[in-house]
């Protein structure tokens, strides 16, 4: 598994000889987990199948059971994941948030994601954080 390494705000790391990667390491395998939560969709043109169904299952739509395992499947689906050992979710109706933490086994060792999505309409906002 490799994947591009981002910057603390999100933003692609470019240049520096192909160093800037996550390589068979727990930071891929959280990276990519942050990358599909991230992924709206219908927001990848290339494909509009690919991503999160936010607007769809989520975002005003099913119970909690539901798009928590909706969620959960996101995660286990992602490459290198092999089982969730700890999840959760908290929706925060003041700041329109949903915050979704979760401790994954891979197959490079465990580590944690923590991803939080704005749901309030389309002007949506998301930040993922990764462990190592």
């Amino acid at each position: 598994m490799r994947i591009r390494a981002v910057t603390a705000d999100g933003d692609l790391t470019l240049g520096q000889n192909g160093q800037n990667y996550y390589q068979n390491s727990l930071a891929a395998v959280g990276l990519a987990i942050s990358d599909r939560l991230a992924l709206f969709q219908g927001q990848w043109y290339l494909d509009l199948t690919a991503g999160t169904p936010w607007f769809t299952q989520v975002i005003g739509y099913g119970t909690k059971g539901l798009y928590d395992q909706m969620l959960q499947g996101v995660i286990l689906g992602t490459q290198g994941v092999l089982a969730i050992l700890s999840y959760s979710s908290v929706e925060d109706a003041a700041t329109r948030t949903l915050s979704v933490a979760a401790t994954v086994q891979t197959i490079y060792g465990t580590t944690s994601t923590t991803n939080t999505v704005t749901t309030g309409g389309f002007g949506y906002n998301f930040g993922g954080d990764f462990g190592n």
